[in-house]
């Protein structure tokens, strides 16, 4: 049975980009409450802010290379690479090589949709 509530098609070329800061743009992509996925669009050199919240979080590196903090440790990551961040932990990304990550998060970023 179906949810006539529940979207099910999330097409690239209809979802649009938010800037988010300086660099760096975002689509976000399929969701419900439980799960989110977001592509996150990043020029060498951009810097996302270290932050914190209470959803889980993996994030794939797609392509580039990027230099990430969570909590007190700092590495270099690459296309292929993959980390999770558990709830409340700071993280945030470098951008060393113009790149791509695909975030997914657990309950949905509620903050992340516009009303």
């Amino acid at each position: 049975m179906n949810d006539n509530k529940i979207q099910n098609w999330f097409m690239i070329d209809d979802l649009p980009f938010e800037e988010v800061g300086e660099g760096i743009k975002r689509k976000i992509l399929a969701y419900n409450e439980n799960l989110m996925a977001v592509q996150g669009f990043f020029e060498k050199g951009a810097v996302g802010t270290v932050h914190d919240h209470p959803h889980e979080q993996i994030t794939y590196v797609i392509e580039g290379e990027f230099e990430i903090v969570i909590g007190n440790e700092k590495r270099i990551v690459k296309a292929g690479d993959s980390m999770y961040k558990q709830p409340h932990i700071p993280h945030g990304p470098v951008c060393l090589k113009a790149g791509k990550l695909l975030d997914i998060f657990t309950p949905h970023r509620a903050d992340f949709l516009k009303k």
